[in-house]
């Protein structure tokens, strides 16, 4: 079921084996370390970026289950503003407030998470305006 919980817990599990295998030289933190090379790798500010967010996905599952539907919304919004921004940059040089992106598959990997997390929030809101257990159905 696509909800605020399962995305967060998923996301988060995700974002931390991304963030740490771009550290440790299978996506990072140079091209040249990157199982993909330079069609995809992930910089330390990326690494750190996925790292950190995916912690605070995992502690919001877990500790502030009250938090994960308008977490959720505002991963959606961030990651659509990114997915989109990110074809606008120039290509010699796609660099979004420090991290490198690789267009277009960083690119349209936020975008996927975007519209995932959009789903996801969007399924929540479903719940509570069906009758669900309200907030609490996002947390199930």
């Amino acid at each position: 079921m696509m909800n605020p919980k399962n995305f967060l817990k998923i996301g988060g599990v995700v974002l931390v084996v991304v963030g740490l295998a771009g550290m440790v030289g299978i996506l990072g933190p140079t091209p040249e370390s990157s199982i993909f090379g330079s069609a995809w790798w992930f910089d330390n500010g990326e690494n750190w970026a996925h790292l950190i967010g995916g912690i605070v996905a995992l502690v919001v599952v877990y500790a502030l289950p009250q938090m994960q539907t308008p977490v959720v919304l505002l991963v959606g919004i961030v990651t659509l503003l990114a997915g989109i921004w990110g074809f606008f940059l120039p290509q010699e040089a796609p660099n979004l407030y420090g991290a490198n992106l690789e267009n277009p598959l960083d690119n349209i990997l936020h975008l996927v998470i975007g519209v995932w997390a959009f789903l996801s929030w969007k399924g929540a809101r479903k719940m509570m305006g069906s009758g669900g257990m309200g907030s609490m159905g996002a947390s199930m």
